[in-house]
């Protein structure tokens, strides 16, 4: 991986990973383009995934710093009450990262054509949350953060959207599109993070496990903070003011894609 590509990678995964068209997909059919290896794409997806978490962080700062201050006030108000129902969100995707990740990796890299058909049940869950519209809520639940939490739990397969996962788990909960999506990129936070420490602590991203330069790394990580920040702000409007069945299209136009390439090669 030389830093041009890096650079693109960087900017598609801040782009789309907080629009709901998975962005682990399209790093992946980037990759498969540029001919990297799964291991490549891999440890760069984690890499760039903390960038955009990151970016995350300084987006919703205000609303971290919030919901921090009334979860130490110690008092069961509704802030610690947030605090728990993401901590609940986070154990299906924790079960999921202990004790299936050498599978989860394993997808990574066993070619576009499961990409593809998880764009396909990405694009039907988007355009089941547009035409289902059940009664509004008045705030997100905890079953309801457990089941949002089941759904970013299965959007670990490639190609599976998380945010169109969890967005549209909670739209057809009958949540609020803004809440949601600012629970959807709350809940991220804490295990993507997590991840990126463990797997740097392992050792996992030196230079000669996965044949990327640091610097190329660093390239890619700039590139999915600063795009990130803007994808994130944007998605927020987006999601509160139009209509998620336009990338519900965009999924099915790039899936087929996806699919005819995978026959191809």
């Amino acid at each position: 991986m030389n830093w041009i590509e890096a650079l693109v990678l960087g900017v598609v995964q801040g782009l789309t990973e907080f629009l709901p068209v998975s962005s682990s997909g399209h790093l992946a059919i980037l990759g498969t383009l540029f001919g990297l290896s799964g291991e490549e794409n891999l440890a760069f997806a984690v890499v760039v995934h903390a960038a955009t978490v990151l970016s995350t962080v300084c987006v919703l700062w205000h609303e971290v710093v919030k919901l921090l201050k009334g979860l130490f006030a110690f008092k069961w108000n509704m802030e610690t009450q947030m605090v728990c129902k993401i901590g609940l969100s986070m154990i299906p995707v924790g079960i999921v990262g202990v004790f299936l990740k050498k599978y989860v990796e394993a997808l990574f890299g066993s070619g576009l054509l499961l990409i593809g058909v998880m764009l396909f049940l990405t694009a039907v869950l988007l355009a089941f949350s547009y035409y289902f519209r059940p009664r509004q809520k008045e705030e997100i639940s905890f079953k309801d953060a457990c089941l949002i939490g089941l759904a970013q739990a299965c959007a670990v397969l490639p190609g599976l959207s998380r945010s169109g996962s969890t967005i549209a788990t909670g739209l057809l909960l009958g949540n609020n599109k803004e809440s949601v999506a600012r629970f959807s990129f709350l809940m991220v936070i804490i295990p993507v993070l997590g991840e990126a420490v463990l797997d740097l602590t392992k050792g996992y991203f030196s230079m000669e496990i996965v044949g990327i330069s640091p610097w190329v790394l660093l390239c890619g990580f700039i590139a999915a903070f600063i795009s990130g920040m803007l994808a994130c702000r944007w998605m927020i409007r987006l999601v509160k003011n139009s209509k998620l069945i336009y990338f519900a299209y965009y999924c099915i136009a790039i899936g087929l894609f996806t699919v005819i390439v995978s026959f191809l090669k």
